[in-house]
């Protein structure tokens, strides 16, 4: 019984984590520095002045107009997303990951 009960125990805990896990869709990501000056016309802020503000760190931006930071691993994510798209401004995303209490511990970001 015990061999059987491990393997349960494993998938039961791995679902669980996998409920967990959130998706936000086509939401703005913005750098810490200039939530304030773009929180109200997310896609004005611009691929450049997110790579050099990115000291602060990312977040998201809800649709009720909520800021949720990232955990220090999304923020490198992000940072390769950013290097990686070609788009100058509109800086839209799906985001992969867990809120765990004010932050988002991101699993995975795209920027298309």
């Amino acid at each position: 019984m015990r061999i059987t009960a491990v393997p349960l125990l494993t998938c039961l805990l791995a679902s669980t984590s996998m409920l967990l896990a959130e998706t936000w869709k086509n939401v703005p990501v913005m750098d810490t520095a200039c939530v304030k000056e773009f929180k109200s016309e997310p896609d004005k802020h611009t691929t450049d002045c997110a790579l050099q503000c990115a000291a602060g760190g990312y977040g998201l931006i809800t649709a009720d107009g909520t800021f949720i930071p990232f955990d220090a691993a999304g923020n490198e994510k992000t940072v390769a997303a950013l290097k990686a798209t070609k788009k100058t401004d509109h800086l839209r995303a799906t985001v992969q990951g867990e809120k765990a209490g004010d932050t988002i511990k991101v699993t995975s970001i795209s920027i298309p």
